[in-house]
């Protein structure tokens, strides 16, 4: 790589990194406003019986900043200057939600990282693979499946998937994929154990995950590829003798993944929706879990943190997506 491109490289990552955080800012910001103006911990001590005296509900709630009585402006500069040092508040019980994020955080990148991957790879190889087939039997059945799997809610996605397993399990004998919890180091002994136990906890909420992701990018995809095998390049390739499936995997699929690329980065959204319900379902202890319990219990910090960490997942995922796109398309790296 030449200087002059390293150095066109570095100020596109600038320039996207800094729009990014700009946007990261007001998008936690907005989460912590919504969140502190909408919900109430002062409920959690009242609802204890006995209730503490009023005085010591209202010294607590000042101490965690989560007094509705003090102005939200007031609420938001406190939360601010913390998250700046790094410090994410406490829960309404005292508990550090830094430690609570720690905790859980691994959890779910997991649980993400393996679903938008799988999408993403399953998504365009099945749209590349209709797109080149187009009103045949293959192309038909993938557009009903894609269609059923995007109408039915995340949670009915997981319950069936849960109850086929089950059915798999009792035909095998054996279990052969966990349905409900996740792995624990400690639950297998040596490698091979731990690794069949990890798999057979992931291969569920993974693919619940992944589904609805490949639905919509393998048909997008699908359309992608359509257009570009009726464009005049792939005719002359395919004139020149070149084999039908060799012109669309290099010359169709290369131009469709640019914005396939992006499209994926942008719906990163609908990932970490998935997620939440997808932990829920099959008890795994992430911060969608977190999110869950703190919304009931009206846990401002612990809500700002989850929403702010999911706008930072999906900043990212769109970042990814910029710098593929800027690899694939020599458009972006000339404009």
């Amino acid at each position: 790589m030449t200087a002059r491109r390293a150095g066109t490289v570095w100020r596109f990552l600038l320039n996207r990194l800094l729009g990014y955080t700009l946007l990261l800012v007001v998008s936690a910001s907005c989460c912590y406003l919504l969140a502190a103006a909408t919900l109430d911990a002062r409920e959690n001590y009242e609802g204890q019986r006995p209730p503490p005296p009023d005085h010591v509900i209202d010294a607590l709630l000042a101490e965690y900043n989560l007094d509705d009585r003090v102005p939200l402006a007031e609420r938001y500069a406190t939360w601010a200057g913390g998250v700046l040092r790094g410090d994410l508040g406490r829960t309404w019980d005292g508990r550090s939600v830094n430690d609570e994020m720690a905790r859980r955080l691994g959890v779910s990148v997991r649980l993400l990282a393996l679903g938008a991957v799988t999408g993403a790879v399953a998504g365009v190889l099945l749209g590349a693979w209709t797109g080149g087939r187009r009103h045949g039997t293959a192309d038909r059945l993938t557009a009903a499946g894609a269609v059923v799997v995007v109408s039915v809610p995340t949670v009915v996605i997981a319950v069936c998937l849960q109850t086929g397993a089950v059915w798999l399990n009792q035909a095998a004998g054996v279990d052969l994929l966990r349905t409900t919890g996740e792995f624990t180091p400690g639950a297998a002994s040596g490698f091979w154990d731990g690794l069949v136990n990890r798999v057979q906890h992931l291969v569920l909420p993974t693919v619940t995950v992944a589904l609805p992701f490949t639905a919509v990018l393998s048909r997008y995809q699908r359309g992608l590829i359509a257009d570009e095998t009726s464009a005049g390049y792939v005719r002359t390739a395919r004139a020149k003798g070149l084999p039908w499936r060799t012109a669309v995997r290099r010359h169709a699929l290369r131009t469709a993944l640019v914005p396939a690329v992006t499209y994926a980065g942008y719906t990163a959204a609908a990932l970490v929706t998935g997620a939440v319900i997808t932990e829920s379902v099959f008890g795994w202890h992430g911060v969608g879990e977190l999110l869950m319990t703190s919304v009931v219990r009206g846990d401002v910090n612990a809500v700002a943190a989850v929403c702010s960490v999911s706008a930072l997942c999906v900043i990212a995922a769109s970042l990814v997506a910029d710098v593929a796109r800027y690899l694939l398309d020599p458009r972006v790296r000339t404009g």
